[in-house]
């Protein structure tokens, strides 16, 4: 079993790694505010030679991303690449290859109306009842106190129609606001759990890795390290692809890992086992 390792500072360790790939929410920001600490490791990192690459399984689109890092005060340029679902699965949804080739081109919408901009300038229409709707689209939970009971009705309703479900990420929790909300992948887990068809993009699928890291040359995995909140997406995508990663213990995980500022290494192992999704290292927040 992997040895995993507290730090306190993420420069400890950075030495062997030439390449960083960082989540969004619950790594460098909280709530749509990125977090101070994080902002000043990720101007140092870059400032030492680092390349940084944002990878999130956020439905919003990379040009609302770099609007929140401005509004923040953190230079987009920071990032020599920065990859979302949502950018992904409009450009998917534009090409029309592999599962949406006959996905159809009405949709309803299970979640925020904010979602909705990877449909922008595409030939897709929304719909209000769900006998219209060629698929579901689920990108973030309607409302942070939303919970998976609200969704069961029309989640039993659109499997009994063989409706797919098409969804942003696969994280079944998100950490909003120092809260733990229901997340997109929830809702497409019991979809599933009910024989519905579920299409889904983002961590920890290596595809997603392999996409952001395109351009990227003369950096091998053992030189890549991912620094995430979620064992299940970001962990586990790390591992499947071979690379090193930290996890962030006061994110998604916090009311599991606790708050401590050195983190619990017995809960962190516990978690890992459990999963089967391994850190090398786990640090409380982003810091430099």
């Amino acid at each position: 079993m992997k040895m995993i390792k507290p730090i306190v500072n993420i420069s400890k360790i950075l030495d062997n790694y030439h390449l960083v790939v960082t989540g969004l929410e619950g790594v460098i920001s909280e709530g749509g505010n990125i977090l101070p600490e994080a902002k000043e490791a990720l101007i140092k990192m870059k400032k030492s030679g680092q390349r940084l690459i944002l990878l999130t399984n956020s439905p919003l689109r990379v040009h609302s991303i770099v609007q929140l890092l401005r509004n923040n005060g953190l230079p987009p340029l920071v990032f020599d690449n920065i990859v979302s679902a949502g950018e992904i699965l409009h450009y998917l949804f534009k090409c029309r290859e592999g599962d949406f080739a006959t996905i159809g081109t009405t949709y309803y919408n299970l979640g925020k109306g904010a979602d909705t901009a990877v449909f922008s300038f595409l030939d897709y229409l929304p719909v209000d009842k769900l006998g219209k709707a060629d698929f579901l689209f689920m990108g973030s939970a309607a409302a942070p106190e939303a919970t998976i009971d609200q969704y069961m009705q029309i989640l039993e309703y659109a499997a009994s129609m063989n409706i797919p479900l098409v969804c942003a990420g696969n994280d079944t929790s998100s950490f909003q606001n120092g809260e733990i909300c229901l997340a997109a992948g929830a809702v497409a887990e019991q979809y599933a759990a009910l024989g519905g068809r579920i299409i889904t993009v983002g961590k920890p699928d290596p595809k997603i890795l392999s996409y952001a890291l395109e351009g990227m040359d003369n950096v091998s995995p053992e030189n890549i390290l991912l620094i995430g909140d979620n064992i299940t997406t970001d962990i586990k995508g790390a591992n499947l692809s071979g690379i090193g990663c930290v996890l962030v213990s006061k994110g998604v995980h916090v009311n599991f890992l606790g708050e401590g500022y050195i983190p619990d290494v017995a809960k962190t192992r516990e978690m890992a086992n459990n999963y089967d999704a391994y850190p090398d290292y786990v640090i409380s927040n982003l810091r430099w």
